[in-house]
């Protein structure tokens, strides 16, 4: 490859443009209008605050819009008010979207997450504060790393709340409870702190046995399933019989008060037309004793199939009766037949 030859420059020959003394003043005038006004002009927006800090003290707090201020002298630290902040515990997302992406590990947020429970087991729990900074001057300067010490609070009292809990009613039944636990008592500790601050939401992500002990866990569960189940089918069965049963036995007892109550009004009725009878006796025995009879013939004779009538005052032998149900012979003439001495 060739070299270039070393041309010498004269560096003496080269004349640099001049500006007009004027012209440079104005230019130099307007580059520092132009510090001036960037450093004096700010925009806050719509969801923020602006606190404003002069040489370091707290002087006022800004709406949202285009503000001025001391340039150089004043400082503007932007709070999000109208934002929902918030803070995960025991996991980490690393992107949010349709298909949201968590961190695979986390040492801190593993240890975080492993709390003991009332029963001495062991729970792995997940959850998520969520809340909005109520006072930007006390969430900036009331407390040294605020973010550090609100985490440190979640802990503490996630940790205390689940403790005083079996690990069934943290598994299961008692996550809402434990959500508006642990929000009462975050919030109060958050106002003793003055931190500035107010919870919205505390909400239990994900609360599961450690990895060793899922598969017991599991079967548990299932145990537990198939007694409730069964629990449920014998109340339905105790739901289908019993109330079968009282019902059959209610119609029993109505049905033999009903046979009571009719055979005391028939006994009260024949009593009370027994009465009445002797009553007409009394006045006229033969008439009363003779329809008697006449009655009671009227009873009983339509149910005889075969009737014979024999006069009272005939004499002699009885006719003889067919056994096969033909006509009774007829008597000697010579004989005279005897009656039986009453008519039936």
């Amino acid at each position: 490859m060739d070299q270039m030859p070393n041309i010498p420059i004269d560096v003496s020959r080269v004349r640099l443009p001049r500006f007009p003394r004027g012209a440079a003043t104005a230019a130099v005038g307007l580059i520092v209008a132009a510090v001036v006004a960037f450093g004096a002009l700010y925009q806050v927006q719509p969801e923020e605050v602006g606190v404003v800090l002069r040489f370091g003290r707290y002087v006022r707090a800004t709406e949202p819009g285009l503000r001025a201020k001391i340039p150089f002298a004043e400082t503007v630290l932007k709070v999000p008010v109208q934002r929902q902040l918030k803070q995960e515990f025991g996991f980490r997302t690393m992107e949010a979207g349709i298909r949201t992406q968590y961190a695979a590990f986390d040492r801190d947020a593993t240890e975080e997450s492993v709390m003991l429970t009332g029963d001495l087991n062991v729970a792995v729990v997940e959850w998520i504060v969520q809340y909005r900074v109520a006072d930007p001057y006390l969430y900036l300067f009331k407390v040294r790393n605020l973010e550090d010490t609100f985490r440190a609070m979640n802990e503490a009292i996630m940790r205390e709340v689940v403790g005083d809990r079996t690990v069934t009613e943290v598994l299961t039944v008692g996550r809402q409870e434990i959500e508006s636990r642990v929000e009462e008592r975050l919030q109060d500790l958050a106002n003793q702190y003055e931190m500035g601050i107010t919870i919205d939401q505390v909400v239990l992500q994900d609360v599961n046995p450690p990895d060793p002990v899922k598969p017991s866990w599991d079967e548990v569960n299932q145990a537990q399933q198939q007694r409730d189940r069964m629990i449920n089918e014998a109340r339905a069965e105790y739901n289908r019989v019993i109330p079968r049963a009282r019902g059959e036995a209610e119609q029993t007892v109505l049905q033999a008060e009903g046979y009571a109550l009719d055979r005391v009004n028939r006994a009260e009725g024949e009593a009370t037309r027994f009465e009445a009878v002797q009553a007409a006796y009394r006045l006229a025995p033969d008439v009363t004793r003779r329809r008697l009879y006449l009655e009671t013939m009227q009873r009983i004779l339509p149910r005889v199939g075969r009737k014979l009538y024999v006069d009272e005052d005939a004499t002699g032998v009885l006719p003889l009766l067919s056994l096969d149900g033909t006509a009774p012979r007829r008597a000697p003439e010579n004989t005279t037949p005897v009656g039986a001495g009453g008519g039936q």
